[in-house]
């Protein structure tokens, strides 16, 4: 058998390879004037310079030499032109280049772990979802590694992770205890998915990511001060005061859960009458309206009938109901929050029993009070996730451990 030969064919001139796109602008070191500025237009912008010598309390001479640094070093950029009526020039608002960064983040459940990639102002550019082969933290960091990489790939720029659980966390590094996990001694997930995913990763308590990503970018923004609950497996609480997110390492123990709000209630698992636990999270409503009606009911059914009128779950959802409103008068009584956003899986609670929260809500408040705006959020486990990006880029903007 002959072979042919191959013809010797000279190799076309490779063509010279794109130049690599600029280094992404650094927030840090920023510091003073100059970071707030930068801060503020993240969160507010576009802003006219006008407006944000006034917010800051910048002379107009100040401002112009910052925002010059600032527009040199490409951290902000004029966004299009405005019309000035009272003078008859232009104005250009100053704004962030949102895709100069972009940020992984990770919500991981019992189940399966979502992922999202965002922008600077935690806008979603890619998201999926993918269960787990196992809880313990070699199947959850191989799992999650493999979806961030997937949904990463091709976008430019990825700058840091954060990953969020249901559970305590230390250092934004360590995860003390996740209980949905079966996770009950130290597991140094940072460490071990900063090492799989070759970038920096900051860990967040799930409840305390989600707050975040409302002060900055959602419902709570611009608000110095308002409150969340969160209602579905848990009862989660996370309050905002002078502007700042209140944390401490409590966070993931569930400080509310055990909050006495009906003494002729069920029991909850640990034996309290009443509870937060007991009349509020999605377990026990199923499980209260599965005993009266005896048969297994699980808790989107138990709204359904609520909501059509069958006797025991429209009984159990209204108690529940009326437990929910005294809940929230009790964290506005107490934190003094003018605002208390309602959000997690089962928060459809507050929709199917909207009479009786408000029921529960008056009854906890004086009547003199000033009236609390509650915003009810449906949420899905996406939310959760971008909440943990959210964290990575308060870290990367405030200069934290990332």
């Amino acid at each position: 058998m002959t072979r042919e030969a191959t013809p010797q064919v000279s190799p076309e001139p490779r063509p010279e390879a794109p130049p690599e796109p600029p280094a992404a602008p650094a927030w840090t070191p920023l510091s003073g004037a100059a970071h707030r500025i930068a801060l503020e237009v993240l969160l507010r912008g576009p802003l006219p310079r006008s407006e944000l010598a006034r917010r800051l309390d910048l002379s107009a001479g100040t401002l112009t030499r910052l925002v010059r640094s600032l527009l040199d070093r490409g951290l902000l950029v004029e966004d299009g032109t405005a019309g000035n009526a009272a003078r008859g020039r232009p104005s250009r608002p100053l704004d962030v280049v949102a895709g100069t960064h972009h940020f992984i983040g990770a919500k991981i459940t019992d189940e399966d772990v979502h992922v999202v990639v965002t922008d600077l102002r935690a806008e979603v550019v890619a998201s999926g979802r993918a269960p787990l082969p196992g809880r313990d933290p070699a199947a959850v960091v191989t799992t999650l590694t493999a979806l961030a990489r997937d949904l990463a790939a091709g976008v430019p720029r990825v700058t840091a992770a954060g990953v969020s659980l249901g559970g305590q966390v230390a250092g934004h590094a360590t995860v003390l205890r996740a209980p949905f996990l079966g996770w009950e001694e130290d597991v140094p997930l940072g460490a071990r998915l900063g090492e799989a995913l070759g970038l920096p990763v900051v860990v967040d308590n799930d409840l305390l990511a989600l707050a975040r990503a409302e002060h900055w970018f959602g419902t709570g923004r611009g608000l110095d001060r308002f409150a969340l609950l969160t209602t579905g497996i848990g009862v989660g609480y996370a309050v905002v005061m002078h502007g700042r997110l209140v944390e401490s390492p409590d966070a993931g123990i569930g400080m509310v859960s055990h909050f006495p709000l009906d003494p002729l209630g069920p029991a909850c698992p640990e034996g309290h009458r009443g509870c937060a636990t007991a009349m509020l999270t999605a377990p026990s409503i199923s499980a209260a309206v599965s005993v009266g009606r005896r048969r297994e009911t699980g808790y989107e059914e138990c709204l359904d009938l609520a909501a059509a009128g069958e006797p025991v779950a429209a009984s159990v959802v209204t108690a529940a109901g009326r437990a929910l409103g005294r809940l929230i008068a009790a964290v506005a009584n107490l934190t003094m929050a003018g605002t208390v956003i309602l959000t997690g899986e089962g928060i459809r609670l507050a929709e199917v029993a909207r009479d009786a929260v408000r029921e529960g809500l008056r009854a906890g408040r004086d009547r003199r009070a000033s009236d609390v705006t509650t915003i009810v959020r449906p949420i899905d486990f996406s939310v959760w996730a971008r909440g943990a990006a959210v964290t990575a880029i308060q870290r990367y903007v405030l200069g934290g451990p990332v």
